[in-house]
């Protein structure tokens, strides 16, 4: 029997004005869960990513987080989930330490010291503890964000193009520390990138989007050969060039 899901959304939707952003999406992410959220530029995955923060508000639909109503329950659910991309910068005139200190007070997390500790070792960051996070390579600043990510021992990671313009052996170095975070926790993973080899590696199931809408579903592995396509970025391609032509194949 599967576990119950960690995140489930059920009927989401983001209109502006006449524009639908995101258009009647349900999906769910299970304990121990990557899911990747695929999709061309303006398909919608930013924004469902948002409207689970809270950044944005939902215009119609529910969200769950462990059961809790992620609109009603807000400051429950906040509690109970993280967030990394490369483009959200940590502030760059604190130090590694003094960043996870901040953040640890956000989150309420107990015994500070040794939390912040434990994840300067997790993610080989105890040398540049005291040194300023805007002075680090691009990759050492992902790794502080990932640190920063787990410090609550999050249920769900939302994860939005971790490891863009990372070199290959920082990216698989991100994506060990993630996978082993899953596995340990049985956390749950939402995963968004235009990285298709990544995505295979990685993630579990893939939900791919297209105007708005879940247009394909499946394991990213054998989900390209059930649509006459070689691999996960011919598929790609195709949702974003010809979505109605795979849309008569579902």
């Amino acid at each position: 029997m599967n576990p119950d899901p960690i995140l489930q959304i059920n009927n989401l939707t983001k209109t502006y004005k006449k524009f639908t952003a995101v258009n009647d999406v349900s999906f769910e992410v299970r304990p121990g869960e990557i899911v990747g959220l695929l999709g061309p530029n303006g398909a919608g995955k930013t924004t469902i990513i948002n409207m689970v923060l809270g950044v944005l508000e939902k215009s119609s639909g529910t969200m769950q987080l462990n059961g809790f109503d992620m609109t009603a329950d807000r400051t429950k659910t906040n509690q109970d989930m993280n967030f990394a991309a490369v483009y959200a910068h940590l502030p760059g005139n604190l130090t590694v330490r003094q960043n996870l200190y901040v953040f640890s007070l956000l989150y309420s997390i107990k015994n500070v010291n040794k939390k912040i500790n434990e994840v300067l070792v997790e993610f080989d960051l105890v040398k540049f503890a005291n040194t300023k996070t805007g002075l680090l390579s691009s990759g050492e600043q992902s790794r502080v964000n990932l640190a920063k990510a787990t410090l609550n021992d999050p249920c769900l990671l939302l994860f939005d193009e971790p490891t863009a313009s990372l070199d290959p052996s920082t990216s698989q170095l991100i994506r060990d520390r993630i996978r082993q975070h899953v596995t340990d926790k049985q956390a749950a993973v939402l995963w968004t990138s235009h990285n298709m080899q990544e995505v295979s590696l990685i993630c579990d199931r893939v939900l791919f989007l297209s105007r708005g809408k879940i247009l394909l579903e499946g394991d990213p592995k054998t989900l390209p050969q059930a649509h006459g396509k070689a691999d996960l970025e011919e598929l790609f391609i195709a949702v974003a060039r010809e979505p109605l032509s795979l849309d008569q194949t579902v």
